[in-house]
């Protein structure tokens, strides 16, 4: 009895065993697979334009450093040390101005009662549902009579209006900020700027983590908006350069390894601002998801 136990024992851990290892392989061939566009832009960013105009290449080559002094140094019409100020000014300021008035809108609609706070906020989700290039039109009117044409403020004061980050913030707060908080730091004396700043705002982190990394890649990859508003070669951000580079390619007078190294370096920062606050990431999005 007790041999046919253990038999059923050491069977059992067997399965299991078995099991976690095909699991295993599994998500290592997932994360390869994941992984894999980022492995092979590495790849080609080692190769020269002769090299990867010839195919596919699996391995490195020996041009990384060639490619990088030259992606670096580029000065035809812009530079890479130069087009990542502008990008990292105008997706800072934008993720943070997002993140911090879209939180504000959003604690507004759901601490306080007034006359049409449905409509309201139904009229963001709304505006939310409205593609961008649908009011390129209005929205280039409007910045030339504000003279924002050609500046960066042209691209950050528009973004402060997210409505898909209110709408986050709003199901955030309502799942995590009882009103019995608020309540009580009015009854203290606080006034509502303070209990905002003080009180909702550090209750709001994982909230907030999340939506700065969000838009500041969002703000980072944008195209279409400053090919749109920026005209000036010296204020351009780091997609439109990569854009400009990939059109020479087809007059002849482009590097396809150069190119590739721009695309590797334009990742860099969006990763460094990831690891800075990817701990709260989890948290935000898990409590976001869920409303109490």
């Amino acid at each position: 009895m007790a041999v046919n136990k253990l038999t059923e024992t050491k069977g059992y851990k067997a399965k299991t065993i078995g099991i976690r290892a095909l699991a295993y392989l599994f998500l290592a061939f997932v994360t390869l697979l994941a992984l894999f566009p980022l492995i092979l832009l590495i790849i080609n960013s080692t190769h020269t334009h002769t090299s990867l105009s010839a195919g596919f290449h699996i391995l490195p080559g020996a041009a990384f450093g060639k490619n990088f002094l030259k992606a670096w140094n580029d000065t035809s019409m812009f530079t890479i040390p130069r087009g990542m100020l502008n990008s990292l000014f105008v997706a800072a300021t934008s993720c943070i101005l997002t993140s911090y008035f879209s939180a504000m809108t959003a604690y507004g609609i759901h601490v306080y009662e007034f006359k049409l706070k449905k409509f309201a906020f139904n009229f963001i989700l709304i505006i939310m549902t409205i593609p961008t290039q649908v009011s390129a039109v209005g929205f280039i009117q409007l910045l030339r009579k504000f003279n924002m044409m050609n500046t960066y403020w042209g691209l950050i004061l528009p973004a402060i209006a997210a409505p898909s980050v209110f709408f986050y913030m709003k199901q955030y707060i309502e799942s995590s900020m009882p009103l019995e908080v608020i309540e009580a730091a009015r009854v203290d004396g606080s006034n509502e700027f303070r209990t905002f700043n003080a009180i909702a705002l550090p209750m709001l982190k994982p909230a907030l983590a999340v939506q700065l990394i969000f838009a500041f890649v969002a703000s980072w990859n944008n195209f279409f908006t400053p090919a749109m508003v920026l005209s000036s070669s010296k204020r351009w951000t780091l997609p439109i350069m990569i854009s400009v580079l990939r059109t020479n390619l087809q007059s002849q007078t482009g590097d396809l390894g150069e190119v590739y190294m721009m695309i590797l370096l334009s990742i860099i920062p969006v990763v460094i601002v990831y690891f800075f606050i990817s701990k709260h990431i989890v948290q935000g999005v898990a409590l976001g998801a869920v409303k109490g």
